[in-house]
């Protein structure tokens, strides 16, 4: 035995030679021993095929990169080893000492090729080389051939070096493939039987195909060429959406959602009590990311060539040779800079693309969760929460992408260069691993800081959220009151909590960058000081290989707290969205037993068939499921209504008629009992939700187009004439919540659509409280009634007496309960309109049925004029919401300054300042160290060692110090911006007029509030810190070159150009596209913001699907621009890398050239020579990363820009010379004087020439049909929008001269639609806090609303958003209490009785009567009977006053407009 192992290891021992494992166990063990291990499964599955299988898997083509992969690599490989035995040849034949060891290996490397090549021919070889124990030895034997390759490395000649380097890197890249096509393979035979959603997980991103891809050739995809038409048009235009890429079929948002739902329903299945979105997601797309961590690796790795082949260069250089090796060594450093180049982008590139996989997967969860989650279940989370989830959480949890690999990446790169420097200084470097260790624990507590003060901050942004979302919402009602700034300022304290923890999280990562930042450099110090303190003597090769590999640990160690905060983030945001996401879903047919409905179906056999809607023994409430029930909105109610069946629903407020619908829509949470509705339903709630988009739109609501029905569904609704008026008549665009409609018209709209709609069941929540008398008579008989509506089942919620005379079946609800319930003749009518006037009443059943079809025929054209409070034209359509606008060109350097002036100057100054002390410290500790190392090589120290140390020292603290000033600075900067930012944009918003709410979608206003300041918070702080590092890296770099080599001054022109260029070619491009980018974003979140106001009325009409595929829409063009924005940036990304990589080879070339002394210009000592290549090798990742953190910059500065453009809106006119009294107005005389009035100046004027008088303490009524002008009167009153010509008077004083929230304030309004905000009751009705507990109680028993405050729990209850807790009649009651505690002289009443019951609205008026006398009181009326006892009224039509008198007078002249009124009218 001893005989053999000389023979095969002469002159070496076999196993250890005193210092490592000897060259010839390792070859033996891990080179020859591999081979054969490799060669005998590859023989051994061939024939075990041949015998017995057969042929099988061929049934899956090949696409061609996979040949070139199968084919092309082993035939490198084989030539390389052929290379390898014609080295050890030379070797022998030059009479050099050859071992036995090295034949053996290099001719089994070659025989393992072989054998690949021979049985990849045969027809077996897809079994052969995709084996799951083949693949599995691919992924093992390279990483021994590594380990093989590192212990060996320094023992090597150059040129053997560079070829064993690039076997490896064959059997990585062999390794890697053959893994990766046989998962996509058996994806493939996965899809084939019958899991069509797997086949998406199967499209792998290392060899995804899509057409595009498929079309390119494989340069082209590497290089990224097939981005170039685009950026060639954003040189010369400004981009739109049909010039970006198309993105691949398998990243279509449906596909994604298709995976990730499936995914999350085997979540719910699997673990019901707490599923988990991560595990979703890790099931998703799991394997296609693992896959894309070999990818990682084989880059990690190749990373490290470069410090390697440095380390081989200055030793030749050192040693003064004149052979070809230092050629070869240059350029092998070029190449691997390449190799790296097109690896890193690789990656990149399909990590993006996976990344925008899984934000359109997440998103569309979320979106399709809204769509499918009741209003009950729903109430755990506030609006602002559930849009924190689409803009916020979604983005964080798609950067767990970013943190996941790089948890083990990081670390592994950290890992290799430590061993590496132990190969360099031996167990000096543990010095500097000590400090690295002892920072861990460290920044493990400053991140589990970090941890909670995120958590803290993010619950403080959705309640800014949510409160900024209320007051957009209600901005208009908020003006009027003069609330705005009080709503502000608790905005304020909101935000003022979340920029507290915001500062504590920028403050902690801080410290993080100051710990990670000086750890190379304290390394450094460190390593080198302990290293000659032991004895040692430092030389080129080993300091600049060493400063080299500190600067490989830059990366990584930076890194390492955001990869942390990052993955913190991802978690806490998955967890959020884990609990949205598993909330129970809506159900139409609920029951609190299975067996329920059949028992009760049992009692009637006969009639089950002909019911429509059952409930039987329901009580229901609006707490979530995992919630006790409390505050029951039905309690065991009991009914059951025919097919075809007209049922009146009525009830005092807050009865409990709008929950009875909800609850039988599934909406309300079911606590006790069975509902059962048989049908189809559509459903038109109390305040209508109208789309934004355009009428036809509106009223279609997805369904088919069908001209007949639609033109008589139109004329039913009263909207034909309406719709003429429009320019683009039905095609005419309606803005946000239908804002250039009136009242009267967005009930109609969205009566018309359930009218169109043609459900089975039909229920209608009071919709005719809101139009005039002579319309709700119309649209009674013609569509609530009519021909389109005949043999469905109607529920109508109503306090309209000719609706409850007609009805089949009436419903009484009292508290809850249904009080009463028969035919409408049994029901006596006398008792719910005993207030009554006889003649409003005088018209009978019959004589409506009798007249309804000559009211058909005479139908008054203008009563159906669009009402305008905001619009009174045609031209509205075109103009009312305005695109949003776009900026052109390159990003000003005004928005730089005016960010620097966030910052504030000497914040700025003290940021650069520091930068550029702190690179000025590091390149001089670099040149000491150089200095060092030449005086030691040339023994010329004059100085001891302890000298050269304390110096190095001194620049270690200097730079400590200026990092840390640096660091500290950024965050404060950072911080002062983002608090000046919002408030002044929240400031200039809060004044602007209402006209710009009215133009611009309440989404886009909100998009800057959520999305752009969270860039302006947090992201770009961070962006532009990286920028100015990597400049001041850069400058710091080039100055050394230059000073180093003096040939670099000739490349550096040139190189600048190509540089500037490239990145103008690049950011023309960007630019456009971040702006594209931006723009898609806003309909995302103005279509979410919308659906989540209607969901129930989506839920109602069976419409999710259309809803969910016009989301989809957006999604798809926001994942398209965003895929575009990513091609570029990498294109830009390889580019710059490769002239870095040349930077590489010029510097290392000349550095060979200038060697052999044959120029008459010096190059320098080798310490400088050292340091230079040691600082050309970053100036790869270091050009790349400043083009790509200058162009991010330049991208969030977009936000910046966004949030100017609203610091730049028009303002209300504020200003006022006059101080009015406290007590102003003490009279109440309101005098109009030829006032006129436009909303736009192209419209028709909304009032023309108006004037008129009101006196002092009498009470008025304004009346007219829709779009006469009667809310206009007040826009002008409270000037919402200012008047064109004439004047305003209050008890003789020009309302223009005094400021106008003094004059808001000193007036009193309860608006149309009720307003309640999130809060306690007694903050919603006094939010000054000017009245005390017994002045608010009488208020509330004036308003008849006591009673039930007091059963809910008093003034301290807290009101949900949009007082969903209490009905709309009882929020109308609320904000009439609210208007008699402010104690004016003037009170403005919008149609406030318009949501409550006959008998409310009697006792209602009868306390305004009687309790506000000597107020002046203003009320705009539909109801006749609202005006009959009031001391005046004005009838308005077309913006003119036609009629003005005191209604009992007028009554009695025959030939009076008020006389014609009120014969027309029957209530």
């Amino acid at each position: 035995m001893d005989d053999f192992l000389a023979f095969i290891c002469p002159n070496s021992p076999f196993i250890w030679n005193g210092k490592r494992y000897s060259d010839c166990f390792e070859d033996i063990l891990l080179g020859v021993g591999l081979n054969i291990v490799t060669t005998i499964f590859i023989v051994v599955l061939g024939f075990k095929q041949k015998s017995g299988r057969g042929v099988q898997g061929s049934d899956v083509q090949i696409t061609v990169p996979e040949k070139s992969v199968l084919y092309f690599v082993p035939a490198i490989g084989a030539c390389l080893s052929v290379l390898e035995i014609i080295f050890v040849w030379k070797k022998e034949h030059n009479s050099q000492f050859v071992g036995y060891h090295k034949w053996f290996y290099s001719c089994s490397e070659l025989i393992v090729w072989t054998n690949i090549i021979l049985f990849s021919k045969c027809g077996s070889s897809h079994y052969i080389i995709f084996s799951r124990v083949l693949c599995f030895w691919w992924i093992l034997k390279p990483i021994l051939g590594v380990f093989r390759l590192v212990t060996t490395f320094p023992s090597l000649e150059v040129s053997v070096c560079i070829v064993e380097s690039l076997v490896v890197l064959l059997s990585i890249t062999y390794g890697t493939a053959i893994n990766v096509i046989r998962v996509k393979r058996e994806s493939f035979k996965r899809s084939l039987l019958g899991d069509p959603l797997l086949s998406y997980d199967s499209s792998l991103e290392e060899g995804g195909h899509h057409d595009l891809e498929t079309n390119e050739s494989i340069w082209d995809l590497m290089t990224f060429k097939f981005i170039a038409p685009v950026m060639n048009r954003g040189v010369v235009k400004q981009l739109d959406s049909e010039d970006l890429l198309q993105i691949p079929t398998n990243m279509a948002p449906s596909s994604c959602h298709d995976i990730i739902s499936s995914c999350w329903r085997a979540q719910l299945t699997n673990d019901a009590s707490k599923p988990s979105l991560f595990r979703a997601l890790c099931s998703a797309y799991g394997w296609s990311y693992l896959y894309l961590g070999l990818l990682k690796v084989i880059n990690d790795c190749i990373g490290f060539a470069g410090p390697l082949l440095l380390n081989k260069l200055i030793q030749f250089l050192q040693q003064g040779s004149v052979t070809s090796d230092g050629y070869l060594l240059a350029v092998s450093l070029g190449l691997t800079s390449i190799i790296k180049s097109f690896l890193d982008t690789q990656y990149s590139f399909r990590l993006a693309k996976l990344k925008l996989k899984l934000r359109s997967s997440i998103m569309t969860l979320i979106y399709d969760k809204c769509l499918r989650v009741n209003l009950a279940e729903r109430s755990k989370f506030t609006n602002g929460e559930i849009q924190t989830f689409m803009s916020v959480d979604a983005d964080r949890t798609v950067n767990l992408c970013n943190s996941f690999h790089d948890t083990w990446s990081l670390p592994l790169q950290i890992g290799v260069a430590l061993y590496l420097l132990y190969t360099q200084v031996k167990f000096a470097f543990v010095s500097g691993l000590a400090i690295t260790i002892l920072l861990i624990p460290v920044n493990k507590w400053i991140s589990q800081l970090i941890a909670i003060a995120t958590e803290q901050m993010m619950k403080e942004k959705d309640e800014r959220i949510r409160r900024t979302g209320e007051l957009l919402t209600y901005i208009r009602t908020l003006k009027m009151y003069g609330w705005e700034l009080i709503f502000s300022s608790w905005l304020m304290e909101t935000r003022s909590l979340e920029v507290k923890h915001l500062a504590t999280r920028k403050y902690l990562d801080a410290w993080c960058v100051f710990f990670w930042a000086t750890t190379p450099t304290l390394f450094s110090i460190f390593t080198f000081g302990l290293f000659t303190l032991m004895g040692n003597q430092l030389d080129a090769a080993m300091v600049f290989t060493c400063l080299a590999l500190f600067n490989t640990l830059i990366s990584p160690l930076n890194s390492f707290p955001w990869v942390i905060n990052g993955l913190i983030d991802a978690f806490i945001s998955s967890r959020r969205l884990s609990r949205f996401l598993s909330c129970p879903e809506h159900r139409s047919n609920v029951g609190d037993t299975g067996s329920s409905s059949s028992s009760f179906l049992s009692k009637q056999p006969d009639s089950s068939q002909r019911l429509a809607i059952i409930v039987q023994d329901v009580s229901c409430t609006w707490s979530s499921s995992d919630e006790p029930p409390l505050n029951m909105v039905l309690n065991h109610v009991t009914l059951s209504l025919s097919k075809g069946s007209f049922v009146a629903i009525i009830g005092e407020v807050g009865s409990g008629k709008s929950s009875l619908l909800y609850s039988v829509l599934g909406e309300a949470q079911l606590a006790h009992g069975y509902i059962y509705c048989d049908g189809s339903m559509a459903y038109v709630p109390q305040v209508p939700w109208i789309l934004s988009g355009t009428v036809r739109d509106n009223i279609l609501f997805g369904k088919s187009y069908d001209p007949v029905r639609y033109r008589d569904t139109l004329q039913a609704c009263a909207l034909d004439v309406d719709i003429e008026l429009m320019v683009g008549h039905d095609m005419a665009y309606i803005g946000e919540k239908g804002l250039n409609l009136s009242g009267g018209q967005r009930a109609r709209l969205a009566l018309a659509r359930a009218v169109y709609d043609g459900s089975d069941v039909i229920m209608l929540d009071d919709v005719l409280s809101a139009v005039d008398a002579q319309v709700a008579h119309w649209i009674l008989h013609n569509a609530i009634l009519g021909p389109l509506m005949q043999g469905k089942t109607i529920l109508l919620c109503t306090h309209n007496v000719q609706a409850i005379s007609l009805a089949d079946v009436v419903v009484v609800m009292d508290k809850g309960h249904v009080k009463w319930l028969g035919s409408s003749a049994a029901f006596p009518i006398s008792s719910y309109t005993r207030f009554s006037p006889s003649n409003d009443l005088d018209l009978t059943s019959k004589n409506h049925r009798e007249s309804c079809s000559s009211d058909s025929s005479s139908k008054p054209k203008e009563q159906s004029l669009p009402e305008k409070e905001i619009v009174h034209s045609p031209e509205i359509a075109e103009e009312i919401v305005e695109v949003e606008l776009r900026k052109e060109g390159k990003v000003e350097i005004g928005v730089y300054k005016n960010y620097a002036v966030f910052i504030g100057q000497f914040v700025t100054v003290a940021i650069c300042l520091s930068a550029i002390l702190m690179q000025a410290s590091r390149n001089g500790n670099d040149l000491w160290l150089s200095y060092w190392v030449d005086t030691t090589e040339t023994g010329q120290t004059a100085h001891s060692v302890s000298f050269y140390l304390a110096i190095l020292c001194l620049f270690c603290a200097v730079n400590s110090f200026f990092t840390l000033v640096r660091a500290f600075s950024f965050a404060f900067g950072g911080l002062q911006a983002a608090i000046k930012v919002h408030n002044r944009l929240l400031s200039k918003l809060i004044n602007a007029p209402v006209r710009f709410f009215d133009q611009t979608p309440g989404g886009r206003i909100l998009n800057r509030l959520s999305s752009d300041l969270y860039t302006i918070d947090d992201s770009l702080p961070f962006i532009m810190n990286i920028l100015l590092a990597n400049f001041i890296g850069l400058l710091g770099i080039a100055i050394i070159l230059s000073y180093v080599q003096v040939f670099f001054l000739v490349l550096l022109l040139p190189l600048w150009y190509i540089y500037s260029k490239l990145q103008f070619f690049y950011r023309s491009t960007s630019r456009e596209l971040r702006r594209l980018d931006s723009v898609s974003r806003s309909p995302i979140y103005t279509s979410f913001s919308e659906t989540l106001d209607g969901t129930s009325t989506i839920r109602a009409f069976k419409s999710e699907d259309f809803f969910f595929a016009k989301f989809i829409e957006h999604i798809t063009l926001y994942q398209k621009t965003s895929y575009t924005e990513t091609v570029a940036s990498l294109w830009l990304s390889l580019r710059l890398q490769l002239l870095g990589a040349f930077i590489i080879s010029f510097i290392a070339l000349m550095a060979v050239v200038g060697s052999h002394r044959s120029l008459p210009i010096n190059f320098g000592t080798p310490g400088l020579v050292g340091l230079a290549l040691s600082y050309a090798a970053p100036i790869v990742s270091l050009l790349g990363s400043f083009l790509t953190s200058f162009t991010e910059t330049e991208k969030e500065m977009v936000s910046v820009e966004r949030a100017l453009q609203y610091m730049d809106i028009p303002q209300e006119e504020q200003g006022g010379c006059l101080n009015v009294n406290p007590d102003w107005p003490n009279l109440g005389v309101i005098e109009f004087q030829n006032v006129t009035l436009k909303y736009m100046p192209s419209l028709a004027p909304a009032i023309c020439n108006l004037s008129f008088t009101i006196a002092g303490g009498t009470q008025v009524g304004i009346i007219g049909r829709t779009g006469a002008g009667k809310s206009s009167v007040l826009n002008a009153l409270f000037r919402l929008t200012p008047i064109c010509s004439g004047s305003i008077l209050v008890d003789g004083m020009d309302i223009r001269n005094v400021p106008v929230r003094e004059l808001r304030t000193h007036l009193a309004i309860v608006p149309q639609s009720p307003f309640l905000f999130n809060g306690s009751l007694r903050e919603n009705l006094d939010p000054f806090k000017m009245s005390d507990d017994l002045k608010i109680w009488d208020a509330l028993e004036k308003c008849h609303v006591k009673e039930e405050v007091e059963e809910a729990g008093g003034l301290d209850i807290l009101v949900k958003e949009g007082g969903i807790s209490f009905s709309v009649g009882q929020r109308q009651l609320l904000c009439l209490a609210r208007a008699l505690l402010k104690s004016s002289k003037v009170l403005c009443l919008d149609e406030c009785t318009a949501n409550v019951d006959i008998q409310t609205a009697s006792l209602l008026h009868t306390t305004i009567s009687s309790k506000c006398k000597g107020m002046t009181v203003i009320t705009i009326a539909h109801r006749i009977s609202t005006v009959l006892n009031m001391d005046s009224i004005l009838i308005l039509d077309h913006g003119n006053l036609a009629e003005q008198g005191n209604p009992k007078v007028l009554l009695n002249d025959e030939s009076s407009l008020f006389s014609s009124f009120v014969k027309a009218s029957s209530m």
